[in-house]
């Protein structure tokens, strides 16, 4: 896409070096320590096409994983005790026709299994049955709702997102997600609507939890706030608004060094939709490989990645600026 073209020239240059910004703070190049998630993309294919998304997903993506690496994928797990989190991802990964198979196969091997969830797709037809499939296999569930309005949700992500979201959420709820005792675990995330950071990640989620529960009954265990990486469609929208520049500047300027410790790539492997592998998913739709291995079939496990080097570019000061940012939200 043109707006990503050129502004990844802007990422890598000097004054966007991430390897020279953590030597400039004493910090050796980034190493991984044991592998403990694994993140598995298995596609493209969404039922929204929402403005911020670093995947570009969308209705009309046909990446989507096959039978042959979800079988390499499972095989694999059993050969790597290391693995204790399986953490799904999309698009709407829940659109895989084999994202089923792959949960229950993950959850017989005893894994914790994480569905990175847009709740719309709750609501699609033929997935009336999908809450009640995540919560008999006590699936965590990580659902996306950038704010607690519905004017910026659906300016973010379409018209009537916002009214679905809050149906999904319920939905979840009246299933024992964070109902006391039941143990399933319901997570919100919000990430920024313009070219700024997060606020404090906190003072935030109490804000979300007084606003949804007072309005609409709604409970959720924690809010986790992403930056929005300068990647793909954020990266197209920095273009058109001609603040490339100012956000770089942002990222960079705010880098906060005591964020490396927690970086989510240190621990974590990225599995593409074709079985490709990456420090992170940013790497993986920047095409970015690990310095590794190239794909699942090129390793035994994932046990034996300690100390290998983590390939980095300029996009990563968004994980370390500030208060820092990682799948998980805040670093701090």
């Amino acid at each position: 896409m043109p707006g990503t073209e050129g502004l990844l020239p802007i990422l890598n240059n000097r004054t966007a070096n991430f390897d020279l910004a953590l030597a400039e703070h004493g910090i050796p190049r980034l190493t991984r320590r044991q592998t403990t998630t694994l993140q598995i993309n298995v596609g493209k294919l969404c039922n929204q096409a929402c403005h911020h998304c670093h995947v570009e997903a969308g209705p009309k993506r046909t990446e989507v994983m096959p039978a042959d690496v979800v079988d390499r994928l499972l095989e694999l797990l059993e050969l790597s005790p290391c693995i204790e989190t399986v953490d799904v991802t999309g698009g709407a990964p829940e659109l895989n026709p084999h994202f089923r198979r792959l949960v229950r196969e993950t959850r017989r091997l005893n894994r914790r299994v994480i569905d990175r969830c847009n709740l719309t797709v709750l609501l699609e037809a033929g997935q009336e049955d999908l809450a009640e499939f995540l919560a008999s296999n006590r699936v965590e569930v990580v659902a996306s709702l950038p704010c607690y309005t519905a004017e910026n949700v659906d300016r973010q992500r379409g018209r009537g997102v916002f009214d679905k979201s809050i149906r999904a959420l319920k939905l979840l709820n009246d299933l024992g997600y964070d109902r006391h005792g039941s143990g399933l675990s319901l997570h919100l995330v919000y990430n920024p609507l313009g070219a700024f950071l997060p606020p404090p990640q906190e003072k935030l989620e109490a804000g979300y939890k007084m606003h949804l529960r007072e309005r609409f009954g709604i409970e959720f265990n924690r809010l986790f706030t992403l930056t929005n990486m300068p990647i793909k469609r954020f990266a197209d929208f920095l273009v058109r608004s001609g603040q490339v520049e100012s956000y770089l500047c942002l990222l960079v300027n705010h880098f906060n060094p005591a964020t490396v410790e927690k970086l989510m790539c240190r621990s974590l492997v990225s599995v593409g939709w074709n079985g490709r592998l990456y420090d992170c998913d940013f790497n993986q739709m920047l095409e970015i490989g690990t310095l590794h291995a190239g794909t699942l079939w090129d390793i035994r496990s994932f046990d034996d990645w300690s100390g290998e080097r983590i390939a980095v570019a300029g996009h990563c000061f968004g994980c370390t600026a500030g208060a820092g940012s990682s799948c998980g939200g805040s670093l701090q």
